[in-house]
């Protein structure tokens, strides 16, 4: 055996024994109220180069954007595109905007002062909103229900969405208008995959599919890793980054998923949250520049703030209407969280020349920061405040 292999073998079981011990940690301090996502990242940075260098991110970094890949498939699953010919798709799509101007003010009072030089991707980072990381949590404290749960699913997929779109046409390697090209054409081969089960439907490849997909062949299981990867491939070959293929491969999914949908959810959320997804996140611990942040906190807290700020007050002018001033405070937390796409817009920007390192390292840390904070903060606001009928008698959407 290599030293290569033993190398990431040795990391792969420091994560995956952080991941285990995930939720044993949570359950032990219940009063804390600490998500799982919060001790896999705080997990990875203890066990991280700088601090105990007991792993190597770089060994299972295959493992880690499957992982990355994973949650933004789950993530456009979790879309139901009707949302938006509804008034929560119309909100959302208002606030983001509105999110992203006063981001491009905002950006570029700081780039007029020196302290930033990447405009477009810290622009774009602080309108982003972390849908896939927040599923698991809003699941767990059951927030995804009723109306709520519609203006959430909206806002979080247009802050997850738009921003990918952005940097596909923006920041992709072939250029502003080839990136454009390149996103047209990978839409159009994702919609020629979300049609094709409609030309085998009822014949005996569909028989096939639907027999095989609980028992050892995981017929519908296979398929969708499949996808997933075709559609990162297809992505990365047009010069776009892989999180727009995994997106589009999840909203491809729903629109094909055959036979037992429940059965096949059960399954990607095992294989998800179960592997791929608490590696992504361990590794985006052990991956955090430490050094860089400890020598410019500023930075860090800066971002943080304009998180909340470029996000949420766009959030509570926008809804007013539409949700009561509690819940509208419980959105602006959860749509200001993020931390996946400022990974990828901080990779990208160290990739370019164009990011100052202090600033990736305060950028993803604020992310991280994020998560840590901002959904316990709207849990709390959530648990004060006593749940409407439609809450409470809503179905998953």
């Amino acid at each position: 055996m290599s030293d290569e292999l033993t190398s990431a073998l040795v990391s792969l079981l420091v994560v995956a024994l952080v991941a285990a011990l995930a939720p044993f940690i949570v359950a032990l301090v219940p009063r804390l109220r600490v998500p799982q996502v919060v001790v896999l990242i705080v997990g990875g940075i203890i066990v991280g180069p700088q601090v105990m260098h007991l792993a190597e991110p770089k060994s299972i970094e295959l493992l880690s954007n499957v992982g990355l890949g994973f949650i933004f498939l789950l993530a456009g699953y979790e879309l139901e595109l009707a949302l938006f010919r509804q008034r929560p798709g119309k909100l959302a799509i208002v606030a983001w905007v509105a999110s992203a101007v006063i981001a491009g003010v905002v950006v570029g009072l700081l780039a007029v002062m020196g302290l930033v030089r990447a405009f477009v991707p810290v622009a774009l980072g602080l309108t982003t909103t972390a849908l896939g990381t927040l599923l698991p949590i809003l699941r767990d404290n059951n927030m995804l229900r009723g109306s709520f749960g519609s203006y959430l699913l909206a806002g979080g997929a247009v802050g997850e969405f738009f921003p990918i779109v952005a940097i596909a046409i923006f920041l992709g390697s072939n250029g502003r208008f080839l990136g454009l090209m390149s996103l047209l054409a990978v839409a159009v081969i994702a919609l020629v995959l979300s049609l094709i089960p409609r030309l085998g439907r009822g014949g005996r490849l569909a028989q096939i599919l639907t027999e095989g997909q609980n028992a050892t062949a995981q017929t519908t299981l296979r398929w969708t890793v499949v996808m997933l990867l075709l559609l990162l491939l297809i992505a990365n070959t047009f010069g776009l980054d892989a999180v727009l293929g995994a997106f589009l491969a999840g909203v491809v999914l729903r629109r094909w998923a055959p036979g037992d949908v429940h059965s096949l959810e059960e399954k990607l959320d095992a294989v998800g949250y179960g592997f791929f997804i608490p590696i992504f996140f361990v590794t985006s611990g052990m991956s955090l520049d430490l050094h860089s942040i400890v020598q410019a906190p500023g930075r860090l807290l800066l971002f943080f703030v304009l998180l909340l700020v470029v996000r949420g007050l766009p959030t509570l002018l926008v809804y007013r209407s539409a949700l009561p001033r509690p819940q509208r405070f419980e959105l602006v937390f959860l749509l200001a969280t993020a931390l996946p796409l400022l990974v990828a817009l901080s990779e990208i920007g160290l990739q370019s020349g164009i990011m100052l390192p202090q600033n990736a390292a305060a950028l993803v840390g604020a992310g991280v920061l994020s998560v840590l904070v901002f959904p316990a903060v709207a849990v709390g606001i959530g648990r004060r405040v006593a749940p409407s009928p439609d809450t409470v008698t809503g179905t998953r959407l």
